[in-house]
């Protein structure tokens, strides 16, 4: 019967440990190395993320290759990903079957929701500050960046609970490309700053159509005079721009205020005039523009090459192409209020496994994606600008710089002044708090806005009766009102199928341990 009792006792605390784990997400420093062991092979796995731009493509391979000849007993592959999305889907799947990547591309919100799974993503602050291997380290087989040569308001965007959980990679923000020549064909003059009143207005006029139904300013059936990409950054950018609510460091929701329901009324009254609509719901911004269908374009300064009617990577047919001149500006703004633009771009995270070698290894390639030729050759692929100010400051990224316009392929004038828009204004660009939620909370913000288009163009009245339903309607479909996510406290989810089988098993084990007792307990009365 002791044994019995002694079991119970051992099963309890196995479930109590089992449930505990679940309860709280732990992430263990990690200790590096003494030293890093080359007489072992590694081969560790770097997915990646690419917009179908075979120049992105190249530069990855090289980097690999590169890497590979200074570390011929580390062996990097590469998988290929068309949208951080499936990235954050894949990891998601992987962390409960510990098959994990290595090294991923990837972005601050999702690791916050990596971070859910015990010991997932190595903190690097350690690493950052070995000596030997870290930022600059002495063994380090290649000339990386040391921590004072990171640009630092990149480097802050990788924080997360007081711990940096990535590096940057690349770094972009929004820019507004604008049909100059239709501007000033409507009678306008651009201002040396947009502001959102500007852009309404000139939206509105270029709506009008002649006798025949055609659009007066471009003599066509399509015009979308005002095309937003992400209606998640419109979102977001407005409120920050404003100073009203998002969210707060500590993860709580603010989104659903006053100025919100302003903005959302601001967007309904432009969709009912035809001057505005969303790349969810009309497509992608560029092949309007260059079709002569759109006047302001607001995307990524990363998708500079394939605006304008001679850009590198353009995604319709010629004879569709209208000849204009093109204006890169930045996103629109409210008069006497100070410039702000959202802060954007992948970073690089590394992946916890059970082999402490493993991990340097996989940190060693990581910050070799911090090395000047990667981040010189990325950022000629499109309107990317290198997070460090080693590769910012170097000769060639200057002489790169001064070549703007040179010709259409790597000195396009509009990427790089894409690119330029953003140094000039890293001091003016923002990002949102990261805590597990905050991805959800970021695509509620955009949901919020497609939602009002999509009910003016179906003729629905858009009221401060349908603003509280739609409140409430995004809220459950993001599970805003959930404690974890409202306090910003780990989410998460339902339990692995795995852990689910094994509190089985160990229940049914209790059942059979106490039904053994009780039998055996019975027969000893009867004796």
């Amino acid at each position: 019967m002791k044994r019995c009792v002694s079991a119970v006792l051992l099963i309890s605390m196995l479930c109590l440990l089992f449930t505990g784990c679940h309860g709280a997400a732990v992430q263990e420093s990690f200790t590096v190395p003494e030293n890093f062991d080359t007489s072992r092979n590694y081969e560790i796995t770097f997915w990646a993320k690419n917009d179908t731009n075979m120049n992105q493509v190249a530069v990855y391979k090289q980097a690999i290759a590169d890497f590979e000849a200074l570390y011929p007993n580390i062996t990097v592959k590469l998988s290929l990903y068309t949208d951080y999305g499936k990235i954050y889907n894949d990891v998601i799947t992987n962390i409960s079957t510990n098959t994990t990547p290595n090294v991923c591309i990837t972005y601050p919100d999702h690791i916050a929701t990596y971070l859910s799974g015990r010991n997932t993503v190595v903190p690097l602050d350690d690493l950052f500050a070995d000596t030997r291997y870290g930022l600059g380290g002495s063994e380090l087989r290649f000339d990386g960046p040391n921590r004072e040569e990171m640009v630092p308001q990149f480097l802050s965007e990788c924080v997360i609970d007081g711990s940096h959980y990535a590096i940057p990679f690349m770094r972009s923000t929004e820019a507004c490309y604008v049909n100059k020549t239709y501007v000033e064909a409507l009678g306008y003059e651009l201002p040396e700053t947009l502001t959102w009143d500007f852009i309404w207005e000139v939206s509105d006029a270029a709506a009008a159509k002649d006798a025949d139904g055609n659009f007066k300013i471009n003599g066509q059936k399509v015009m979308l005079p005002f095309i937003y990409k992400s209606t998640d950054n419109m979102m977001i950018t407005s409120l920050a721009q404003q100073g009203a609510g998002y969210s707060n460091d500590q993860g709580q929701i603010q989104i659903f205020n006053e100025t919100t329901k302003m903005l959302l009324h601001t967007v309904a009254d432009h969709v009912k005039t035809g001057a505005f609509s969303t790349f969810k719901i009309s497509g992608y911004p560029a092949n309007f523009l260059n079709a002569g269908q759109c006047i302001f374009a607001i995307d990524s300064t990363a998708g500079a090459t394939w605006m304008g009617p001679e850009a590198p990577l353009l995604d319709i047919s010629e004879d569709k192409l209208v000849d204009f001149e093109i204006e890169v500006m930045t996103v629109p703004q409210y008069p006497g209020q100070q410039t702000k633009m959202i802060s954007q771009g992948p970073s690089i995270c590394v992946f916890n496994k059970a082999d402490s070698q493993e991990v340097l290894a996989s940190w060693l390639f990581a910050q070799y994606m911090l090395t000047n030729p990667v981040q010189l050759g990325y950022a000629k692929t499109e309107g990317y600008v290198p997070v460090t100010q080693k590769a910012q400051q170097s000769p060639e990224y200057q002489d790169y710089l001064s070549r703007c316009g040179e010709d259409n392929d790597e000195h396009y004038r509009v990427k790089l002044e894409a690119s330029q828009l953003l140094l000039d204004n890293i001091d003016n660009t923002f990002v949102t708090p990261v805590f597990n939620g905050s991805a959800s909370l970021r695509d509620a913000a955009g949901q919020l806005i497609e939602n009002v288009t999509k009910s003016v163009r179906r003729n629905q009245t858009v009221d401060d009766a349908y603003m509280e339903e739609l409140f409430d309607q995004v809220t459950s479909l993001y599970r805003l009102d959930q404690p974890t996510v409202a306090a910003g406290k780990q989410e998460l989810g339902p339990l692995p199928q795995t852990a689910i089988l094994l509190l089985s098993a160990l229940g049914i084990s209790w059942a059979l341990i106490l039904g053994y007792a009780a039998v055996t307990g019975i027969k000893k009365k009867k004796r």
